[in-house]
């Protein structure tokens, strides 16, 4: 498998790049911006030629012998600049010495007042521009003038230029890479912390958390999602090391029940009616172990998505009855009163759902006293979902111990675990069964009574 690039390297890369590319946009419009400035200053001192010879050619009038002499003039003093006048007959009124104008720009096309860079055969780069102007004020023949200025000090100072820019963005690209650098490791220090802090986080250390405030924003939220995940962690793990002490509890109650009452039988001789007693006594005790270990994997079924109910339509008010009368005598031993009320249909496994309000009822019974009263009742709402509660008198249960009395062996003096011949998994099964039909399930304690309720979606769960 191959190691994937950091995230440092990534961000390093990328200002590196950004960098670069920004620093060569800008050397690029530099560049060229300095090439216009000089190109606009050129055209300045060529138009102002153009417009003298212009002037020059219309004052000549009829001698035109004076026209070469006053060109002379004009290039006095401007060094670098050359004129050709050439007439519409080719000839050649008037040339600065060594001037060499392509046909380009003189031409029987030429491109007149745009600019035209070329280089003579001196290697000497030029920029020039052209114009046709009449000769004489009233004259008709026109006569075609270019203009030109020697360039080379202009592309010199851009070569040295060019070059000086380019290091420049050269060096400012590797400062910014190693800036970009120094600016993603202190960036990314925090990160760095939260990874030491997470690593430390251990099955002993649960309870420590990553550090939220003093962050950036980015890295807070992050830290936020991990002390939630931490906290699911380690409530998960405080919920299996109670299940795992109470299921450990709950076998060697038990095992040692049948290991002492074996060990005691085979102390000495007995009779066969005391090893039959021994045995259905042992039998009792396997029994409970068996329900014990068959819910434990039921519970383990659903958790993981395994249990498929079968769909039926059930009428509740029928089912709840047949289970309350099923009830009815354990009821009737304690003083108890049972009553069902309400009307409402839903889809799910029979056998599953009686488990359900088996397991309701009997736990409602065990904690109602003496003379006390179960009442079942039924509600169906306009939003499609039909509420089955289950409500006793007793003993208050705690508010803070509410949210935990479906957790699998949960036992608190206060609190109802029941069902499943009292193995603390009856409401654990309740809670699985419903949540399989797609259900859930609640409790409430107040002034002396508690109502346990589930709530199925009627039609399909």
């Amino acid at each position: 498998m191959k190691n994937s690039i950091s995230l440092s390297w990534r961000l390093r890369v990328l200002f590196a790049a950004v960098s670069t590319t920004v620093l060569l946009i800008l050397g690029a419009l530099i560049g060229r911006s300095v090439e216009k400035h000089f190109e606009e200053q050129d055209m300045f001192v060529l138009d102002g030629k153009l417009a003298q010879a212009r002037r020059i050619l219309e004052e000549a009038g009829d001698d035109p012998a004076s026209i070469p002499q006053r060109l002379d003039e004009i290039l006095s003093g401007a060094p670098g600049l050359a004129i050709v006048v050439r007439m519409p007959d080719g000839e050649m009124l008037f040339a600065t010495d060594g001037a060499e104008f392509p046909d380009a720009l003189l031409g029987s096309a030429p491109a007149d007042g745009r600019p035209f860079v070329w280089t003579t055969a001196g290697g000497l780069p030029l920029r020039g521009v052209s114009a046709r102007f009449r000769v004489g004020v009233s004259g008709e023949a026109t006569a075609q003038v270019g203009a030109a200025i020697d360039v080379s000090h202009h592309e010199s100072f851009m070569r040295a230029f060019r070059r000086t820019l380019w290091a420049f963005i050269l060096l400012a690209a590797v400062s910014s890479g190693f800036l970009g650098s120094l600016a993603v490791r202190y960036g990314l220090a925090p990160l760095r912390a939260m990874k030491r802090q997470a690593a430390s986080i251990t099955a002993e250390r649960l309870d420590a958390r990553l550090p939220v405030e003093g962050v950036p924003a980015e890295f807070a939220e992050l830290a936020r999602t991990l002390n939630a995940l931490f906290s699911r962690l380690e409530e998960s793990f405080q919920r299996l090391s109670e299940f795992s002490s109470d299921l450990a509890h709950e076998f060697r109650t038990p095992v040692s029940n049948l290991l002492m009452q074996t060990q005691v039988t085979l102390s000495r001789e007995r009779g066969a009616d005391e090893y039959r007693d021994v045995l259905a006594s042992n039998v009792d005790e396997f029994e409970r172990l068996s329900r014990t270990i068959a819910d434990m994997l039921f519970i383990a079924k659903a958790g993981e998505g395994k249990i498929v109910p079968t769909l039926d339509t059930l009428d509740l008010p029928t089912l709840v009855a047949d289970i309350a009368d099923f009830h009815r005598i354990e009821a009737d031993e304690k003083n108890v009163t049972i009553r069902c009320e309400g009307q409402g249909t839903m889809r799910g496994d029979p056998l599953m759902i009686r488990r359900v309000f088996s397991n309701l009822f009997s736990n409602a019974i065990r904690y109602t006293p003496s003379g006390g009263s179960i009442r079942a009742t039924i509600t169906a709402d306009a939003g499609g979902w039909v509420r089955v509660e289950v409500a006793n008198e007793g003993e208050t249960i705690p508010e803070e111990r509410l949210p935990r009395v479906f957790d699998r062996f949960y036992r608190a003096e206060a609190s109802r675990t029941g069902g499943g011949a009292q193995s603390g998994l009856g409401l654990a099964i309740v809670k699985s069964i419903v949540e399989a039909h797609g259900g859930r399930v609640g409790a409430a304690s107040e002034n002396g009574v508690t109502r346990f309720f589930v709530v199925f979606q009627e039609g399909a769960p």
